[in-house]
């Protein structure tokens, strides 16, 4: 990742009071930051500021955030976090399937915001790399080649589909794959959107990697939307 000092965030909110919190507590963070208070204002801004991650509001006196996300997707990867009061789950998924790369619902603490930057640069960061041959997180290591699975000292036996599960949120670590997006990965864009057959999947997953299932520290779901692989 970039030196903290060079990364620009774009703020894209209406409300001073809070783009004016958010941008104080990111600039004693060491960050740079630039504020939109409109969508139009934000997309002329985009190319001419560069900036390294943009915080997005959906709710904009001239347009919907959900337009501008749907527009940068056609030219950027420029990391984007909803930064939203509208906590409806369908709206969340909307956005992460639009493209969005995390959602923030209002009112949130400074820890988890800053987290959240760091995770979607981090993920940005990776986007250009090769594709590691393993994971590791905790006491989790995920050996993608070998298809090999450990969770300590002990290997864990994943099913096929089990394994592309996991993998598949451990090469998106830290991020919200939503139910829909993870079928249409595993069984194809036309495969049947049923919930049901991937949370039966993820029950024996958690039966398999994690010490307490019904306290997860390794894959979280995220109510409604979908899964997440911890980051840290």
């Amino acid at each position: 990742m970039a030196n903290k000092n060079k990364i620009k965030v774009l703020i894209v909110e209406d409300e001073t009071s809070i783009s004016n919190f958010i941008s104080t507590t990111l600039k004693s963070n060491g960050y740079t930051t630039i504020v939109s208070p409109n969508g139009k204002d934000a997309l002329s801004m985009i190319p001419s500021h560069c900036p390294d991650i943009i915080l997005l509001d959906l709710g904009l006196p001239d347009m919907d955030g959900m337009e501008i996300l749907k527009e940068l997707r056609k030219w950027s990867g420029i990391p984007v976090i909803i930064v939203s009061a509208r906590s409806d789950e369908q709206e969340k998924v909307m956005a992460l399937d639009a493209g969005a790369d995390d959602y923030i619902t209002k009112p949130f603490g400074t820890s988890e915001l800053l987290a959240r930057i760091r995770t979607a640069l981090r993920h940005s960061a990776g986007n250009g790399n090769t594709q590691s041959d393993t994971f590791s997180v905790k006491e989790l290591f995920i050996d993608f080649g070998k298809r090999r699975v450990t969770v300590g000292e002990k290997e864990v036996h994943l099913t096929q589909i089990e394994f592309k599960i996991v993998s598949l949120l451990a090469k998106s670590q830290g991020r919200v794959l939503t139910y829909d997006h993870i079928i249409s990965e595993l069984w194809g864009p036309y495969a049947v959107k049923d919930n049901q057959i991937l949370r039966v999947n993820m029950a024996n997953i958690r039966r398999k990697i994690e010490q307490n299932p019904a306290e997860p520290q390794y894959i979280f779901t995220e109510v409604g939307v979908g899964y997440r692989m911890v980051d840290e």
